[in-house]
């Protein structure tokens, strides 16, 4: 699969560049592949194989783990559930409400 479709590169191309030691999308860069030099739109890609592949982890990753955020790849049956509001009596199992519930009857602008 292409990660760079302005100079034609692969995620192969990329995988083998992080294994030879690049742990930035600069060091992947200098090792001749051109990679996020034009457009810039694989970047992300880019990013996201450095942390898959044992780079080092993408800066979305870094903020989270900083902010004490979830983990993105932690298994989310684990997470905590949504808190709910004051007064409210939660009912196991449904989804919380997306905003005003309009009363039975009424009409709904």
């Amino acid at each position: 699969m292409y990660v760079c479709m302005c100079h034609a590169v692969t995620e192969d191309q990329v995988k083998r560049a992080i294994d030879a030691g690049a742990n930035s999308p600069r060091q992947i860069v200098a090792r001749g592949c051109k990679a996020g030099t034009d457009c810039g739109s694989c970047v992300r890609r880019i990013q996201a194989l450095l942390g898959e592949h044992g780079g080092r982890p993408c800066p979305t990753a870094r903020l989270a783990a900083k902010l004490g955020l979830a983990d993105p790849g932690a298994d989310p049956r684990n997470a905590p559930g949504p808190v709910p509001a004051p007064g409210s009596t939660p009912v196991p199992g449904a989804a919380p409400a997306v905003g005003p519930v309009p009363a039975p009857g009424s009409r709904v602008a």
